[in-house]
């Protein structure tokens, strides 16, 4: 019999591969132990237990979003930026339907802070300079438009506008339009 090389890193992959076939909360330690045959107690000296495995697939799509939000963004500007960070997001997530789900798992606040999370903060925030956004609006911005890109992907992966017309993208283009068109007159402060 040959003996398995197991890491971290080798095990989140295939945990990550894993959430993606089989969806991110049935992923377990002892689902990846089956996928190397070996026992769920070799695993243990790479990973503490399944929320370890889970934080560090969440780590791992974070980091992989971040990477492609980047090269999208470059050199980009306004509407254009806007679009091209909406579409990593559905774009990921079709791809990666697992490691997407992972990409919102609830991190440590340590582990939040040391995470491409903050990326995805910052260039959100750069994007917002292109409307001319300041504080505290910028923050107001970034959460609008997570809730909208999440959620809208949220709905669409979940099969919640499969039963109507029109196209989800010709929705999901008119949901960017109006989102531009919002944070180019977005209203002053009360």
């Amino acid at each position: 019999m040959t003996r398995v090389r197991l890491s971290p890193e080798r095990l989140t992959r295939a945990g990550a591969e894993l959430a993606d076939e089989v969806g991110f909360e049935q992923v377990t330690v002892s689902e990846v132990a089956r996928r190397f045959d070996v026992r769920v107690a070799s695993l243990y000296s790479h990973l503490k237990n399944s929320h370890d495995l889970k934080t560090r697939i969440a780590l791992l799509a974070l980091e992989e979003l971040a990477d492609r939000a980047a090269e999208a963004l470059a050199g980009r500007a306004g509407k254009d930026a806007l679009t091209a960070l909406a579409n990593v997001y559905r774009d990921y997530a079709r791809e990666h339907p697992g490691r997407y789900a992972a990409a919102q798992f609830r991190l440590a606040p340590e582990a939040a802070a040391s995470s491409a999370g903050v990326r995805h903060a910052q260039m959100t925030r750069a994007l917002l300079r292109g409307y001319d956004l300041t504080e505290p609006d910028q923050t107001h911005a970034v959460r609008l438009l997570g809730s909208v890109f999440h959620g809208y992907v949220s709905l669409e992966m979940g099969g919640g506008f499969s039963h109507s017309a029109p196209d989800t993208q010709e929705t999901w283009t008119r949901v960017l339009d109006a989102l531009d068109a919002l944070l180019r007159n977005w209203p002053p402060s009360p």
